[in-house]
């Protein structure tokens, strides 16, 4: 990385710092967008806070998608599983095919309001992306190259984790960038159950027509997508110098 994009990248980071922290030194900026005589920054909540929950149902999530959409990809590509591929794509796709408003529908009567639906929505969005590129590195593994591993006394095992993993680990990195910018985004929308995210303050903003309330939440929301998919653009491309490239399905 160069200085001047660790310059950048640490710039911004304090900068999304400050705002979220005191937030009342940007109301200047808020101000014009707000109604007359409304306040331009909202105080009903901490934003600092907000952003961490926000954060972390989203981490939470993502990490529970990577478990199961690589342990799903490595199991359909073993020729024990590999009938399964079909089924197994279905299933990811599933998450795609509703909107995440419907999603928490569905979740709400079972697991009451609150993280809980909001978690399972991000959840199941979060599998197709990491589940698709896992496989696209895994099946992108050369069969010369399982054979050398092979030859040289690995078991099934030692070259999957020595061999496979490593070369895949570049598209399975993306997926899981994909998986979680898209998880911070759809987060926003827990808070229609009572989960508190970032969203909190979109929401407060529509409800009051105040667009400084939408502004600074879709703002913190907007800046953490792209530091985080800047964070893990980095990983990845680390990654790929170091254990050679493999194809991505982003």
């Amino acid at each position: 990385m160069s200085a001047a994009g660790l310059t950048i990248r640490v710039a911004a980071a304090a900068l999304l710092a400050t705002f979220l922290v005191a937030p009342d030194l940007f109301e200047p900026l808020l101000r014009p967008l707000a109604p007359a005589g409304a306040p331009a920054v909202y105080v009903q909540s901490s934003l600092a806070e907000l952003a961490a929950i926000h954060l972390g149902l989203t981490a939470l999530a993502t990490l529970a998608s990577a478990v199961v959409a690589l342990a799903l990809a490595t199991f359909v590509t073993r020729p024990a599983g590999a009938e399964f591929l079909p089924l197994s794509r279905s299933l990811v796709n599933v998450g795609q095919t509703f909107p995440p408003v419907a999603v928490l529908a569905v979740m709400v009567p079972a697991v009451g309001f609150g993280e809980a639906p909001t978690l399972i929505a991000l959840f199941v969005y979060g599998l197709l992306p990491i589940f698709e590129n896992a496989l696209a590195g895994l099946t992108a593994t050369p069969r010369s190259v399982l054979d050398a591993a092979r030859a040289t006394g690995m078991t099934a095992r030692q070259a999957f984790l020595e061999v496979e993993l490593p070369l895949a680990l570049p598209a399975i990195l993306a997926g899981v960038r994909l998986s979680a910018v898209i998880g911070l985004a759809t987060a926003t929308i827990g808070s229609t159950v009572a989960a508190r995210t970032l969203g909190e303050v979109v929401i407060a903003g529509l409800a009051s027509s105040n667009t400084a309330y939408v502004a600074q939440g879709a703002a913190a929301i907007a800046a953490l997508a792209m530091l985080i998919s800047d964070g893990f653009g980095v990983v990845e491309r680390q990654a790929a110098r170091r254990l050679g490239p493999s194809p991505s399905a982003a």
